[in-house]
């Protein structure tokens, strides 16, 4: 990702660390910067029914949809000179849109680093090769069991065969075109019902032959009661069981980078502050009706983060968040590329 750097693009990355770092310790806002990174979501949409995924239960409260090349490109217009990361997915199947290829294609055109997560079921050889051929930097996968009775007990409606055919497919196209990229990672999340899995899944990894597995935490939607997907190893989940309802074990702070750094915006516009707003209770702004710039410097995305200096736990998405733990790891980084 640092070959992606640009003078322009450490520069406004340098500026927004700073403002990170003086608003977290004054508790005051400053921002003199464009957002770092950026997550866009091409489809809202999925072809899973994951028990605790807004877009598999049909729980999201906004319109579904795909994204269009018209609106990317326009949103590219006016991120693109800065912000260095892309994330091309937030809620639904990216894989379900099919001009997901021209927007990679795009992202890399204007030296952005890019990076799609996926169910796995679209990893056909023709999608395969269009991943490749369109410059994709990393491709995410989600594998959440070694056997078909565990993997479908999450993801349900899904065929493990079928993710596992995708993952030779990545991996034989990218040797057959003499390709690095796309950095291919297996990502497992933790549940109940596939803890015991965990070195099967870091073994499977190996013999298909991608760059890295990693094991995630699970988020529950419901912090109220008791859910049976929530690991039993302590080490594994982020939530600690108090008094009938889940808690985060770290304690939440009144700061978070995401707010400073990478906004989402969803398939029809909306401006959202983080991935966390999954349903866009907090919209920002509109990208179809205002500019980006007007958004991001705007009294709304002002007001919310200051909301987050002072009174972080009393915002709804907030309190199932892990994010803003550690201040000071931006602050380094932004020195090292000072130096």
């Amino acid at each position: 990702m640092l070959q992606k750097l640009t003078f322009r693009k450490a520069w406004n990355f340098f500026l927004l660390s700073i403002s990170y770092l003086l608003s977290t310790i004054t508790k005051k806002h400053f921002l003199w910067g464009y957002p770092s990174g950026l997550a866009i979501e091409p489809s809202s949409l999925c072809n899973l029914s994951c028990p605790e995924c807004p877009a598999g239960t049909n729980n999201l409260s906004r319109e579904k949809g795909f994204m269009n090349l018209e609106l990317f490109n326009k949103i590219l217009g006016e991120t693109g000179s800065y912000i260095t990361f892309l994330t091309l997915y937030f809620q639904g199947e990216p894989f379900l849109n099919n001009r997901l290829f021209d927007m990679i294609k795009r992202a890399v055109e204007k030296n952005i680093y890019t990076v799609t997560s996926t169910n796995g079921h679209f990893l056909t050889t023709e999608n395969v090769r269009g991943i490749i051929e369109s410059g994709l930097d990393r491709l995410i996968i989600s594998v959440d069991g070694t056997t078909q009775e565990v993997y479908e007990k999450y993801r349900v409606g899904g065929d493990l065969k079928t993710v596992i055919s995708g993952i030779e497919e990545v991996v034989k196209w990218k040797k057959k075109l003499h390709s690095s990229k796309p950095f291919v990672i297996i990502s497992f999340l933790a549940l109940r019902t596939n803890e015991h899995q965990i070195e099967d899944i870091k073994k499977l990894g190996e013999k298909l032959g991608v760059n890295k597995v990693v094991i995630k935490t699970a988020q529950v939607n419901d912090m109220s009661c008791w859910n049976d997907l929530v690991p039993a190893d302590e080490k594994l989940t982020r939530y600690k069981f108090i008094d009938g309802h889940y808690e985060l074990k770290n304690k939440l702070a009144n700061r978070c980078r995401r707010v400073w750094t990478s906004p989402v915006i969803t398939f029809d516009g909306h401006i959202v502050p983080c991935c966390f707003d999954k349903n866009a209770e907090y919209p920002m702004g509109e990208i179809n009706v205002t500019g980006f710039k007007d958004i991001w410097f705007g009294d709304c995305f002002r007001a919310f983060r200051e909301r987050i200096l002072k009174e972080r736990k009393t915002i709804n998405i907030c309190r199932n968040c892990t994010s803003g733990q550690k201040v000071f790891v931006i602050f380094l980084f932004c020195i090292i590329i000072l130096i």
